[in-house]
């Protein structure tokens, strides 16, 4: 094990993955402050209604309570940070601790733009869609502060091209919560009123910016379905004897299969407040799986990459600096 035994305390990776809940709750307050349309329910920032606490009534109780909620996460961040700082001896590992800090700030000043200008749309998708982004680096933090992080396979090497399969998996899920997000606040998940057929046929009659929108978040739901599962079959096949890499692959299919579901019972349900969070948090929670499949496939297969040997028998440790074994 590489690193200060500090750096590998239990009680910091335990602390990263409290954090890493804590922000899965944060955004399922943030998804019932949109599928409730609570949006503006506290017109003023950074008080609402004047007030550190205001009556928690109606949709007040969603918003602020979001609010509560994102400053809770921020308070938890800066620990993260401050914690990594002083035990953690890895430079980058520093340097992603206070990136999260800087992007739990931005998220913040995001919200707050977003009600102090009534919810435009490129506020709200931009806060939506950081708020993604802040999950994943604080996912990865988790991930690199694990007991697990310098496993070393000492089997045959990945079979296959999942680790590349994981990569395009993850990013055609990032690109579909986009496209979710910018839906939302166009609102725009009613649009086509029906589902699996658009307007009774395959493709809309006419469109509009929102009907665009919607149509591309359908169609583009069927790359990601095949993106995932593709990534997925290709680990179970590939990872040999490796549950930590086929657990997430496993955990990818289900989600992905229940997201679709989710997704036609929003239509189905007009836009129920609990199925509609629902999938967003579930949207999260499958693009984190990919991620955390992505960046333990790729350590699997450099692993490998390093200790291959040559033609000639010896070791490839001249990249890393040292002599031939």
């Amino acid at each position: 094990m590489n690193g200060h035994p500090e750096s590998r305390s239990p009680r910091l990776f335990r602390y990263a993955q409290l954090v890493t809940v804590a922000v899965v709750f944060l955004l399922v307050a943030g998804a019932m402050v949109t599928s409730t349309g609570s949006g503006l329910a506290v017109p003023d920032w950074p008080l609402s209604f004047g007030q550190v606490m205001p009556p928690m009534k109606g949709g007040v109780f969603y918003e602020h309570g979001h609010r509560m909620v994102a400053t809770a996460v921020g308070l938890l961040t800066i620990l993260l940070a401050v914690w990594i700082q002083r035990v953690d001896p890895r430079p980058w590992m520093r340097r992603l601790g206070w990136t999260a800090l800087g992007l739990v700030i931005v998220q913040g000043l995001l919200g707050g733009m977003t009600v102090l200008l009534k919810l435009p749309v490129w506020t709200s998708a931009a806060h939506a869609c950081l708020a993604q982004g802040f999950f994943l680096v604080v996912v990865f933090l988790a991930l690199a502060l694990s007991p697990g992080w310098e496993q070393r396979s000492e089997g045959p090497g990945p079979a296959g091209r999942f680790p590349v399969l994981a990569v395009l998996a993850t990013g055609a899920i990032y690109i579909q919560l986009i496209l979710g997000a910018v839906m939302r606040h166009m609102n725009a998940g009613l649009v086509i009123p029906d589902f699996p057929l658009v307007f009774g046929g395959l493709v809309p009659p006419h469109f509009t910016p929102e009907i665009a929108v919607h149509y591309a978040h359908r169609l583009w739901a069927v790359v990601v379905l095949v993106a995932v599962l593709a990534a997925a079959v290709s680990t179970l096949r590939g990872a040999g004897d490796r549950t930590d890499l086929k657990r997430p692959a496993r955990l990818m299919i289900f989600l992905v299969l229940f997201q679709i579901l989710l997704g036609a019972s929003i239509i189905w349900t007009r836009r129920e407040v609990g199925v509609t969070s629902t999938h967003v948090v579930v949207g999260a929670i499958l693009l984190a799986t990919s991620f955390v499949l992505t960046v333990r496939s790729w350590r699997f297969a450099a692993s490998h990459a390093v200790a291959r040997p040559d033609p000639a028998g010896r070791r490839e440790t001249a990249r890393l600096g040292g002599a031939p074994a």
